[in-house]
């Protein structure tokens, strides 16, 4: 049976508020958190987008949930010997309940120091280096490291846990999904895909953990809850891959049209009608998943915590 946990969204809502809905999930039952980490929200509306190594240092202190980022990019906006860092002072601040989702990012985080913005096949071989570098400074030992996309001199990391972070892969297509296999401590990804599951495991991620996450909207009112994903997080809709390449918020809102309202009726589960809560989760319980994460879009946080607390969450345990 999969861990249950919850699915922070730091472009949608401000630090404060966040550590607010990490308490409320420890509370309600949830096992885990997930934090996003942009730079910029997907669109104004969303309105928000902290610094994540911040937000996780006091999540810390707050909670006692096991915290992952779902995901970094440690390519191109961050280096990532300095992200190897951040990642280490996260999981000893947290005990060792820190692990590190990585993944290849989008142009409307990545590009903003005027990096040029590489195709998906140079993405994934920076990404590939990246875990490779910081492993070695997960280590503690001093690492100098000449290759294709990164240089490291001397550099050694001074606070580090007793054991190295565990590197998830977000995947989405086969090459990164072979990437995940054979270099990750275990693969995300936002759809119940028993087959991708499957060729995660059988191509070398034997029984590493698979996570997985949703975004829901409960409410009383299900055509308001409608109303509020179309107006949030229509970009979630948008087909091919636009989330990767658009390079701001104002080129995802010229796109808002695209997404109609009986098209989030359709994909996200809206409302609160307690069995299509309980469907969409099990449907990542029955692909195979170890943990499942789910997101509340919208205001209604406290409503969510307690609909879930008490017509969910004891659902799924069953």
């Amino acid at each position: 049976m999969p861990e249950y946990g919850y699915f922070l969204a730091a472009e949608e809502h401000d630090p404060a508020a966040l550590i607010e809905q990490a308490r409320m999930a420890e509370q309600a039952g949830f096992q885990a958190l997930w934090i996003s980490d942009h730079y910029h929200p997907w669109n104004d509306a969303q309105g928000q987008s902290a610094f994540v190594w911040s937000v996780i240092g006091a999540l810390s202190q707050a909670v006692s949930l096991p915290v992952e980022t779902a995901v970094t990019c440690p390519t191109v906006r961050i280096h990532p010997a300095v992200l190897a860092q951040a990642a280490a002072t996260s999981a000893v601040l947290t005990g060792g309940r820190f692990r590190l989702g990585v993944g290849t990012g989008e142009a409307l985080n990545e590009h903003i120091l005027g990096d040029h913005w590489p195709p998906v096949r140079v993405r994934l071989e920076m990404l590939e280096e990246a875990i490779e570098v910081m492993r070695r400074l997960f280590t503690g030992e001093e690492v100098s490291h000449h290759g294709k996309h990164y240089t490291v001199e001397n550099a050694r990391l001074y606070t580090i846990p007793d054991e190295p972070v565990p590197i998830d892969i977000s995947a989405f297509g086969p090459k990164a999904l072979s990437l995940a296999s054979r270099a990750g401590d275990g693969f995300i990804t936002m759809m119940p895909d028993r087959e991708a599951v499957t060729r995660f495991r059988e191509g070398g991620g034997g029984t590493k953990p698979v996570s997985g996450g949703t975004k829901v909207c409960y409410g009383p009112d299900r055509d308001e809850c409608v109303r509020t994903v179309h107006r949030l997080w229509y970009n979630e809709l948008l087909p091919g891959e636009m989330g990767q390449v658009l390079p701001s918020p104002r080129h995802f809102e010229q796109l808002h049209e695209l997404v109609t309202e009986d098209m989030v009726r359709e994909k996200v589960v809206c409302g609160n009608d307690a069995d299509q809560h309980v469907s969409t989760l099990r449907a990542f319980a029955d692909a195979g998943f170890d943990r499942v994460y789910v997101n509340q879009i919208g205001p209604d946080q406290r409503g969510f915590f307690d609909f879930y607390r008490t017509k969910v969450l004891p659902r799924l345990a069953g």
